[in-house]
């Protein structure tokens, strides 16, 4: 299929869930983009992972009870976070100990819960690979005003997210509360993943918070410049993707995830100071 084809699908009305995916997913991405640097100059990728497990039981509760996916997946993952960050005070454990512990369990009672609707197999299918034709008119909306909430609440406590993803206890001694600030962040993960789980899966959806702000990281130095490259490199990834999987009837989540995989190999091989090629030149 031709771009131009392409096009023409997206205009057509009979295939109205189309402009939307690629809208949420451009949306999501987006939101992973800039979220994702932190969570990369943190290296705490796990917590993506996780969190794509704690959002599961509200996803199913949703499901079951045909009510909005986005709400669900969003109050599972901020209370599963809220958990998290309590019960990491304990200085007996370590912070993934706490993650592993809870997420796991998390996203187990969420498959007891999707266990119990009708069509269970389908429906676990959907929720774990992804889905771009069952993505409701409303959830624009929603997923339209996170990203504005996410994107304000990052660059509103950019300078404070920083200094505690660089030096936590210089950020503790600045007079930062860093455990408030640990605990955000979260909650904007959790919203980014969210967002993202409809369309590329619930599986795949660590890709979209990583791989774009990890592509970044390998193209400049630059922080400022890293926020502005990897919702770009996120976004058109997830477009290019999304026309692979339409244009061949590939599975869209992981076709967006080759996309942007695609995208972290050229960057590593041919990034201008950090590639392989630069680095063998020098």
């Amino acid at each position: 299929m031709s771009p131009l084809q392409f096009l023409a699908d997206l205009t057509n009305p009979d295939l109205a869930f189309l402009p939307r995916a690629l809208t949420i997913a451009v949306l999501a991405a987006t939101m992973c983009g800039v979220v994702g640097c932190y969570v990369v100059l943190r290296g705490m990728a796990f917590i993506g992972d996780a969190v794509a497990h704690a959002v599961f039981p509200g996803l199913a509760v949703a499901f079951l009870f045909s009510g909005s996916l986005v709400v669900g997946g969003t109050v599972a993952g901020i209370v599963t976070a809220l958990l998290v960050s309590v019960f990491a005070q304990n200085r007996r454990l370590k912070e993934d100990s706490v993650i592993g512990i809870f997420f796991v369990a998390a996203f187990a009672l969420g498959i007891v819960v999707i266990s119990r609707a009708p069509g269970y197999a389908g429906s676990l299918q959907q929720f774990l690979f992804g889905s771009i034709t069952g993505i409701p008119d409303r959830d624009l909306y929603v997923v339209g005003g996170t990203t504005i909430a996410v994107l304000l609440a990052a660059f509103l406590l950019h300078k404070e997210f920083v200094a505690v993803t660089l030096d936590r206890e210089m950020a503790r001694a600045l007079g930062l509360r860093t455990f408030w600030l640990d605990l955000l962040l979260y909650v904007l993960v959790t919203l980014a993943v969210v967002m993202a789980v409809q369309t590329i899966g619930n599986i795949l959806v660590l890709a979209l918070l990583v791989t774009p702000a990890a592509t970044a990281r390998l193209l400049t130095d630059r922080l400022a410049v890293m926020m502005i490259l990897a919702p770009a490199i996120g976004a058109g990834g997830t477009v290019i993707g999304l026309y692979l999987s339409w244009s061949w009837d590939l599975p869209v989540g992981g076709t967006i995830v080759l996309t942007l995989t695609g995208a972290f190999l050229l960057a590593q091989l041919a990034a201008p100071r950090h590639g392989l090629v630069a680095r063998l030149a020098s």
